[in-house]
């Protein structure tokens, strides 16, 4: 048996999350398998499977989760996306503290830990080895009727509150060791926030929907008579998924606990010689990029004029025409495009209007929409990475001299960015570079500051910028054009342009709720369109960023998975 340290890492918000590390045994082979526990339980019960799975020159890692075991200091503002944040976090920390490559890391999850991992290959799209998930969470089994409505209805009337699990240890497996060990263990922690529970749903919805974007070799384990999920979103999930590599195997009799089962022996040896499998093998790192762009060229092509869709998104278009109009926002969007530099510097200020009260009441709701609060979290995050990539900046001594090559109004510069040495804001729009110009004569940055018209697809111009900026920006842009012709051309001049070691800040959006009903309803800055967006999931804006010569160290998403900003250096190709 193996005997772990006892270690802690610190999360993205500064929490102190406890971890155990298994040395390996055998001369190290430089390669890695991290575990994720079920929820309600912790990294101590996963020793067994440690040692059961027979990799003795493996290293090995397990966290207790924030909010289980020995990490228990959970901020109340916690959600879903920071849980997933946290698991980027560790591994990367594994990765840094250890010197393991990404590309050498196998992940392993159970239940709550499985949906996790598959939520965070799907969001931040990272190059691991290998994916194993045992019977995850997808749908959790309630059987009270109507209980997923009834706690979203408290949990809009009062706020947070926690529910205590239902499930017995008899129920998650036939093994009395591990019932007893589960009764007794002071660990345990039953309750779950009724918040990260309902989220479980509207996560697990998203990546079984988008399951396709997840590329990576990957395992299923199936639990047959699981009584904690439900087994046909596993399934879809499996059918969706877009990986080469992937086996799924289910256990008839198997309680939810598949790894912990009593007669687990099967299993665990059908994790081993997957495992092995992966780390044997060259890591392939190949990513489709057709997959996005098929849905484009669907949302392309009108609806059918039978179709009961046509006739609804008909009534919607009617109503923003009409009615919408007393919208201040719906005004705007419809005037200048809803995907205008305008309407988002609109969105950012978060300030409902109308006319009448009843305008302003469509406004708020027009404002709270995903799309829109995922917006304003993409503002802050790309806020935060720009913070980040100036300090750097500063801490070596270099110049801050930054560049926005598509930056509407350029207000989320000019909001954090104040003590660079310069900032050019370039668009292509005349109503942008009017409305630039007079927001950084509004905030005195005159002397540091200029907007000037530029083509973000031009890559001699971008490449002729001087001073060579140290920090480049493209925010919005790229999911506005179908063609990945013009995003290389746009990120080599980027590539041109940014010096050696300088940092490139990008945003993606590999998912979106409404994407359909924004294609067929809200039309685009450019004459009047049809505002169709090509979607492409973290792994494509990676690679093509990647190709440009830079390379990723850092990526913040929303609670929902909208959208994403990411942080590159610049490296050479």
């Amino acid at each position: 048996m193996r005997t772990p340290e006892e270690l802690f890492f610190t999360a993205s918000d500064g929490a102190r999350l406890f971890y155990r590390y298994w040395p390996p045994i055998a001369a190290p082979s430089n390669r890695a398998l991290i575990l994720f526990h079920r929820g309600h339980e912790h990294s101590g019960r996963l020793r067994h499977i440690v040692d059961e799975l027979e990799l003795p020159d493996v290293e090995m890692f397990a966290w207790d989760a924030r909010g289980h075991g020995r990490s228990v200091d959970v901020p109340a503002n916690t959600g879903i996306g920071l849980l997933i944040k946290d698991v980027d976090v560790f591994v990367q920390h594994v990765s840094n503290t250890f010197g393991l490559a990404v590309e050498n890391i196998g992940v392993l999850g159970q239940s709550i830990g499985s949906l996790l991992l598959a939520a965070w290959v799907h969001d931040y799209a990272p190059p691991i080895r290998c994916m194993v998930l045992a019977t995850p969470s997808f749908s959790v089994k309630l059987y009270v009727p109507f209980a997923r409505s009834f706690l979203g209805l408290m949990y809009r009337a009062f706020g947070n509150f926690h529910v205590t699990s239902y499930v017995k240890p008899n129920l998650l497996t036939h093994d009395p060791e591990r019932i007893a060990s589960y009764l007794s263990d002071p660990l345990i922690r039953r309750p779950i926030p009724v918040n990260i529970l309902l989220a479980l749903y509207s996560t697990a919805s998203r990546v079984i929907e988008d399951a396709a974007a997840i590329q990576v070799p990957t395992q299923m384990l199936v639990s047959g008579a699981d009584f904690v999920v439900h087994h046909a979103p596993m399934h879809r999930f499996f059918d969706r998924l877009g990986s080469k590599v992937k086996e799924k195997h289910e256990f008839k009799g198997f309680y939810h606990d598949t790894l912990g089962e009593k007669d687990r022996a099967p299993a665990i040896a059908m994790v081993r010689a997957f495992v092995e499998k992966c780390f044997s093998e060259p890591s392939r790192q190949v990513v489709d990029m057709t997959y996005t762009q098929a849905e484009y060229d669907r949302l392309s092509r009108p609806l059918p004029w039978f179709s009961p869709k046509a006739w609804s998104y008909a009534l919607t278009r009617l109503g923003m025409k009409t009615g919408g109009r007393l919208s201040d926002g719906i005004r705007l969007g419809l005037t200048t495009g809803f995907d205008s530099g305008s309407t988002l510097d609109y969105v950012y200020r978060n300030q409902p209007s109308g006319i009448t009260p009843i305008g302003k009441l469509i406004d708020r709701f027009y404002l709270n929409a995903p799309g829109w609060r995922g917006i304003r979290i993409r503002k802050q995050n790309l806020e935060k990475l720009l913070k980040q990539a100036v300090a750097a900046l500063r801490a070596g001594g270099r110049p801050v001299r930054i560049v926005d090559i598509a930056a509407g109004h350029g207000r989320y510069v000019l909001d954090s960015a104040g003590d660079a040495d310069s900032i050019l804001l370039r668009d292509f729009s005349e109503i942008n570079l009017r409305e630039g110009r007079q927001l950084i004569q509004q905030k005195g940055l005159t002397a540091i500051a200029r907007f000037e018209t530029g083509d973000a697809f031009n890559r001699s111009s971008l490449a002729a910028i001087t001073p060579k900026p140290t920090v480049g920006i493209v925010s919005g842009l790229y999911e506005l054009f179908p063609d990945n012709t013009l995003l290389r051309r746009s990120l080599a001049g980027l590539g041109d342009a940014i010096e050696q070691g300088g940092y490139l800040i990008y945003t993606g959006q590999p998912w979106h709720p409404q994407l359909e009903m924004i294609a067929r309803t809200l039309t685009s800055h450019r004459e009047g369109k049809p505002w169709i967006m090509r979607r492409r999931t973290q792994a494509e804006m990676d690679q093509l960023v990647a190709a440009a010569g830079f390379r990723k160290i850092e990526e913040l998403a929303d609670e929902w998975g909208i959208f994403t900003v990411s942080l590159a250096q610049r490296t050479g190709v």
